[in-house]
Protein backbone atom coordinates (compact mmCIF):
# COMPACT_ATOMS: atom_id res chain seq x y z
CA UNK A 1 0.00 0.00 0.00
CA UNK A 2 0.91 3.72 -0.26
CA UNK A 3 3.05 5.64 2.54
CA UNK A 4 -0.46 7.50 4.23
CA UNK A 5 -3.90 5.69 5.24
CA UNK A 6 -6.13 9.18 5.38
CA UNK A 7 -8.80 7.55 3.69
CA UNK A 8 -9.90 3.94 2.50
CA UNK A 9 -9.71 5.33 -1.00
CA UNK A 10 -5.85 5.26 -0.28
CA UNK A 11 -5.45 1.59 -0.80
CA UNK A 12 -6.72 -0.43 -4.00
CA UNK A 13 -9.02 -3.76 -3.72
CA UNK A 14 -6.29 -5.80 -3.81
CA UNK A 15 -4.54 -4.10 -0.59
CA UNK A 16 -7.63 -4.54 1.14
CA UNK A 17 -7.80 -7.94 0.37
CA UNK A 18 -3.96 -8.25 1.43
CA UNK A 19 -4.43 -5.87 4.45
CA UNK A 20 -7.20 -8.52 5.90
CA UNK A 21 -5.43 -11.41 5.14
CA UNK A 22 -2.33 -10.13 7.27
CA UNK A 23 -5.03 -8.89 10.04
CA UNK A 24 -6.23 -12.23 10.51
CA UNK A 25 -2.73 -13.83 10.54
CA UNK A 26 -1.19 -11.49 13.01
CA UNK A 27 -4.55 -12.45 15.67
CA UNK A 28 -3.52 -16.14 14.63
CA UNK A 29 -0.48 -15.98 14.98
CA UNK A 30 0.06 -13.63 17.75
CA UNK A 31 2.67 -10.30 18.85
CA UNK A 32 6.03 -10.21 16.86
CA UNK A 33 8.96 -7.95 16.52
CA UNK A 34 8.40 -6.70 12.41
CA UNK A 35 8.45 -3.18 13.73
CA UNK A 36 11.14 -3.41 16.79
CA UNK A 37 12.77 0.12 17.74
CA UNK A 38 10.28 2.10 15.57
CA UNK A 39 7.64 4.77 17.48
CA UNK A 40 4.38 5.75 16.33
CA UNK A 41 3.25 9.38 17.30
CA UNK A 42 -0.68 9.76 17.97
CA UNK A 43 -1.84 13.12 18.06
CA UNK A 44 -5.52 12.86 19.62
CA UNK A 45 -8.07 16.21 19.24
CA UNK A 46 -11.26 13.87 20.66
CA UNK A 47 -10.57 11.37 23.42
CA UNK A 48 -11.04 7.46 22.49
CA UNK A 49 -10.63 4.54 24.99
CA UNK A 50 -11.00 1.71 21.71
CA UNK A 51 -8.62 3.91 19.53
CA UNK A 52 -6.29 4.81 21.77
CA UNK A 53 -6.19 1.28 23.31
CA UNK A 54 -5.96 -0.21 20.05
CA UNK A 55 -3.46 1.69 18.31
CA UNK A 56 -0.97 1.55 21.12
CA UNK A 57 -1.47 -2.23 21.74
CA UNK A 58 -0.71 -2.63 17.90
CA UNK A 59 2.46 -1.16 18.09
CA UNK A 60 3.48 -3.19 21.22
CA UNK A 61 2.44 -6.39 19.60
CA UNK A 62 4.59 -5.37 16.27
CA UNK A 63 7.69 -4.61 18.89
CA UNK A 64 7.65 -1.04 18.51
CA UNK A 65 6.58 2.14 20.41
CA UNK A 66 3.25 4.72 20.80
CA UNK A 67 3.99 7.96 22.17
CA UNK A 68 0.06 9.96 22.89
CA UNK A 69 -0.40 13.68 22.13
CA UNK A 70 -3.19 14.98 24.09
CA UNK A 71 -4.87 17.75 22.24
CA UNK A 72 -3.84 19.96 25.28
CA UNK A 73 -0.34 19.34 24.20
CA UNK A 74 0.03 19.55 20.73
CA UNK A 75 -2.94 22.02 19.93
CA UNK A 76 -2.03 22.49 16.42
CA UNK A 77 -3.10 25.47 14.85
CA UNK A 78 -3.33 27.26 18.25
CA UNK A 79 -0.08 26.99 19.33
CA UNK A 80 1.54 26.08 16.31
CA UNK A 81 1.00 25.38 12.79
CA UNK A 82 -0.29 21.83 11.77
CA UNK A 83 2.79 22.16 8.92
CA UNK A 84 5.06 22.58 12.06
CA UNK A 85 3.78 19.66 14.06
CA UNK A 86 4.35 17.44 11.27
CA UNK A 87 7.48 17.94 10.27
CA UNK A 88 8.66 18.07 14.14
CA UNK A 89 7.14 14.83 14.48
CA UNK A 90 8.64 13.82 11.06
CA UNK A 91 12.51 14.10 12.41
CA UNK A 92 11.84 12.00 15.63
CA UNK A 93 9.19 9.31 15.02
CA UNK A 94 8.44 6.64 11.64
CA UNK A 95 4.86 7.46 11.93
CA UNK A 96 1.94 9.13 13.19
CA UNK A 97 -1.95 8.50 13.47
CA UNK A 98 -4.24 11.74 14.12
CA UNK A 99 -7.68 11.57 15.32
CA UNK A 100 -9.02 14.65 14.43
CA UNK A 101 -12.19 17.12 14.22
CA UNK A 102 -11.47 18.62 10.30
CA UNK A 103 -10.66 16.51 7.83
CA UNK A 104 -7.94 18.72 6.37
CA UNK A 105 -6.10 18.27 9.32
CA UNK A 106 -5.19 15.08 8.34
CA UNK A 107 -4.50 15.67 4.79
CA UNK A 108 -2.70 18.66 5.58
CA UNK A 109 -0.36 16.65 8.36
CA UNK A 110 -0.24 13.97 5.69
CA UNK A 111 0.89 16.69 3.05
CA UNK A 112 3.91 17.99 5.34
CA UNK A 113 5.35 14.80 6.80
CA UNK A 114 8.00 12.86 5.37
CA UNK A 115 6.42 9.72 7.45
CA UNK A 116 3.44 7.97 7.02
CA UNK A 117 0.05 9.17 8.47
CA UNK A 118 -3.00 7.25 9.46
CA UNK A 119 -6.33 8.46 10.22
CA UNK A 120 -7.94 7.76 13.03
CA UNK A 121 -11.24 9.25 12.43
CA UNK A 122 -11.97 12.42 10.78
CA UNK A 123 -15.26 14.22 10.07
CA UNK A 124 -15.33 12.74 7.05
CA UNK A 125 -13.91 9.13 7.65
CA UNK A 126 -12.85 6.68 9.72
CA UNK A 127 -10.86 4.15 7.50
CA UNK A 128 -9.48 1.88 10.85
CA UNK A 129 -12.79 1.45 12.12
CA UNK A 130 -14.44 0.62 8.38
CA UNK A 131 -11.72 -2.06 8.05
CA UNK A 132 -12.33 -3.81 11.31
CA UNK A 133 -15.78 -4.05 10.67
CA UNK A 134 -15.03 -6.11 7.63
CA UNK A 135 -12.63 -8.44 9.13
CA UNK A 136 -15.15 -8.77 11.55
CA UNK A 137 -17.83 -9.83 8.61
CA UNK A 138 -15.00 -11.65 6.87
CA UNK A 139 -14.72 -14.02 10.18
CA UNK A 140 -18.29 -15.01 10.33
CA UNK A 141 -18.81 -15.47 6.58
CA UNK A 142 -15.44 -16.35 5.25
CA UNK A 143 -16.05 -14.46 1.91
CA UNK A 144 -17.00 -10.77 1.93
CA UNK A 145 -18.83 -10.86 -1.72
CA UNK A 146 -22.70 -10.63 -1.42
CA UNK A 147 -22.65 -9.99 2.53
CA UNK A 148 -25.63 -8.10 2.73
CA UNK A 149 -24.93 -5.06 5.28
CA UNK A 150 -27.44 -2.53 6.40
CA UNK A 151 -26.41 0.49 8.56
CA UNK A 152 -28.97 2.33 10.12
CA UNK A 153 -28.07 6.07 11.03
CA UNK A 154 -26.31 9.06 10.11
CA UNK A 155 -24.48 9.27 6.73
CA UNK A 156 -21.30 10.53 8.72
CA UNK A 157 -18.00 9.42 8.69
CA UNK A 158 -18.73 5.49 9.46
CA UNK A 159 -21.05 5.50 7.23
CA UNK A 160 -18.84 6.94 4.02
CA UNK A 161 -15.55 4.97 5.13
CA UNK A 162 -18.08 1.73 4.87
CA UNK A 163 -19.67 2.77 1.32
CA UNK A 164 -16.40 3.11 0.32
CA UNK A 165 -14.84 -0.52 1.59
CA UNK A 166 -18.29 -2.26 1.46
CA UNK A 167 -18.43 -1.51 -2.34
CA UNK A 168 -14.49 -2.73 -2.92
CA UNK A 169 -15.12 -5.83 -1.14
CA UNK A 170 -18.32 -7.04 -2.80
CA UNK A 171 -20.69 -5.97 -0.16
CA UNK A 172 -24.36 -4.87 -0.29
CA UNK A 173 -24.41 -1.85 1.79
CA UNK A 174 -27.99 -0.62 2.92
CA UNK A 175 -27.75 3.00 4.69
CA UNK A 176 -31.31 3.73 6.85
CA UNK A 177 -31.54 7.08 7.62
CA UNK A 178 -34.24 10.05 8.28
CA UNK A 179 -34.34 11.95 5.46
CA UNK A 180 -31.38 14.77 5.66
CA UNK A 181 -29.22 12.46 6.85
CA UNK A 182 -28.31 10.53 4.31
CA UNK A 183 -25.17 10.32 2.66
CA UNK A 184 -24.14 12.66 0.11
CA UNK A 185 -25.22 11.41 -3.54
CA UNK A 186 -21.34 12.46 -4.57
CA UNK A 187 -20.21 9.91 -2.15
CA UNK A 188 -22.55 7.23 -2.85
CA UNK A 189 -21.65 7.96 -6.86
CA UNK A 190 -18.05 8.01 -5.91
CA UNK A 191 -18.50 4.44 -3.81
CA UNK A 192 -20.61 3.01 -6.83
CA UNK A 193 -17.29 3.73 -9.34
CA UNK A 194 -14.74 1.96 -7.39
CA UNK A 195 -13.90 -1.62 -8.26
CA UNK A 196 -15.29 -4.65 -6.35
CA UNK A 197 -18.87 -5.41 -7.21
CA UNK A 198 -20.56 -4.53 -3.95
CA UNK A 199 -23.35 -1.62 -4.29
CA UNK A 200 -24.50 0.95 -2.33
CA UNK A 201 -28.70 2.13 -1.54
CA UNK A 202 -29.89 4.38 0.71
CA UNK A 203 -33.81 4.30 1.78
CA UNK A 204 -35.93 5.74 5.07
CA UNK A 205 -37.89 2.61 6.22
CA UNK A 206 -35.51 0.70 8.75
CA UNK A 207 -37.78 -2.44 8.76
CA UNK A 208 -37.46 -2.87 4.88
CA UNK A 209 -33.23 -2.30 5.25
CA UNK A 210 -32.84 -4.89 7.27
CA UNK A 211 -35.48 -7.57 5.82
CA UNK A 212 -32.31 -9.23 3.83
CA UNK A 213 -29.40 -8.33 6.19
CA UNK A 214 -26.36 -10.42 6.93
CA UNK A 215 -25.49 -7.69 10.07
CA UNK A 216 -27.55 -4.53 10.60
CA UNK A 217 -25.14 -1.71 12.08
CA UNK A 218 -25.90 1.05 13.97
CA UNK A 219 -23.83 4.29 14.98
CA UNK A 220 -24.76 7.23 17.80
CA UNK A 221 -27.12 9.45 16.69
CA UNK A 222 -24.88 12.96 17.69
CA UNK A 223 -20.90 12.57 17.74
CA UNK A 224 -18.36 13.85 19.54
CA UNK A 225 -18.94 18.12 18.32
CA UNK A 226 -22.70 17.47 17.78
CA UNK A 227 -23.53 17.84 21.32
CA UNK A 228 -25.64 20.95 20.64
CA UNK A 229 -27.98 19.05 18.10
CA UNK A 230 -28.10 15.86 20.71
CA UNK A 231 -32.12 16.66 21.49
CA UNK A 232 -32.79 17.32 17.64
CA UNK A 233 -31.10 14.40 16.50
CA UNK A 234 -32.76 11.92 18.97
CA UNK A 235 -36.43 13.65 17.62
CA UNK A 236 -35.32 13.38 13.96
CA UNK A 237 -33.87 9.79 14.56
CA UNK A 238 -37.31 8.55 16.38
CA UNK A 239 -38.31 5.63 14.64
CA UNK A 240 -34.72 4.44 13.76
CA UNK A 241 -32.99 2.87 16.79
CA UNK A 242 -32.14 -0.57 16.36
CA UNK A 243 -34.03 -2.52 18.78
CA UNK A 244 -35.80 -5.92 18.93
CA UNK A 245 -38.90 -4.83 17.01
CA UNK A 246 -36.80 -3.38 13.75
CA UNK A 247 -34.24 -6.72 14.64
CA UNK A 248 -37.71 -9.00 13.77
CA UNK A 249 -37.52 -7.79 10.42
CA UNK A 250 -34.37 -8.98 9.84
CA UNK A 251 -33.27 -12.61 9.66
CA UNK A 252 -33.52 -14.24 12.66
CA UNK A 253 -29.49 -15.12 12.60
CA UNK A 254 -28.16 -11.31 11.42
CA UNK A 255 -25.74 -10.14 13.02
CA UNK A 256 -25.36 -6.65 15.63
CA UNK A 257 -23.00 -4.29 15.16
CA UNK A 258 -22.08 -1.12 16.57
CA UNK A 259 -18.59 0.83 16.59
CA UNK A 260 -18.75 2.27 20.48
CA UNK A 261 -19.65 3.99 22.42
CA UNK A 262 -23.21 2.95 22.55
CA UNK A 263 -25.30 5.30 24.05
CA UNK A 264 -27.87 2.30 25.49
CA UNK A 265 -31.40 3.33 24.82
CA UNK A 266 -31.01 5.51 22.32
CA UNK A 267 -29.56 4.34 18.79
CA UNK A 268 -29.22 0.92 20.19
CA UNK A 269 -31.45 -1.10 22.78
CA UNK A 270 -29.64 -2.82 26.16
CA UNK A 271 -31.38 -6.17 24.51
CA UNK A 272 -29.94 -6.21 21.50
CA UNK A 273 -26.51 -5.07 21.76
CA UNK A 274 -26.18 -7.61 24.40
CA UNK A 275 -27.87 -10.45 22.38
CA UNK A 276 -26.26 -13.77 21.42
CA UNK A 277 -26.35 -11.91 17.67
CA UNK A 278 -23.93 -9.25 18.97
CA UNK A 279 -20.62 -9.03 18.00
CA UNK A 280 -19.62 -5.63 18.84
CA UNK A 281 -16.77 -6.63 21.10
CA UNK A 282 -15.43 -8.57 18.30
CA UNK A 283 -15.19 -5.29 16.13
CA UNK A 284 -13.36 -3.45 19.09
CA UNK A 285 -11.13 -6.36 19.14
CA UNK A 286 -10.14 -5.76 15.45
CA UNK A 287 -9.48 -2.40 15.46
CA UNK A 288 -6.02 -3.83 17.02
CA UNK A 289 -5.57 -6.22 14.54
CA UNK A 290 -6.70 -4.44 11.54
CA UNK A 291 -4.44 -1.63 12.75
CA UNK A 292 -1.22 -3.82 12.99
CA UNK A 293 -1.91 -4.59 9.59
CA UNK A 294 -2.07 -1.10 8.62
CA UNK A 295 1.46 -0.36 10.51
CA UNK A 296 3.27 -2.98 9.29
CA UNK A 297 2.51 -2.71 5.84
CA UNK A 298 3.26 1.15 5.73
CA UNK A 299 6.26 0.79 7.64
CA UNK A 300 7.90 -2.23 6.11
CA UNK A 301 7.71 -4.60 8.46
Amino acid sequence: MGRDFTSILDISRDEMDLLLDLALGMKRDGPSQVLRGQTLAMIFEKPSLRTRTSFEMAMYRLGGNALYLSAHEVRMGEREPVKDVARVLSRMVQAVAARTYDHATVTELAHYASVPVVNALSDDEHPCQALADLLTLRERFGNLAGVRLTYLGDGNNIARSLAYASVMAGVHLTVAAPAGYELPSETVERALALPGGGSVTQTHDPHEAVRNAAAVYTDVWASMGQEAEAARRAEDFAGFQLNAEVMASAPADALVMHDLPAHRGEEITDEVLESPRSVVFDQAENRMHAQQAVLASILGG
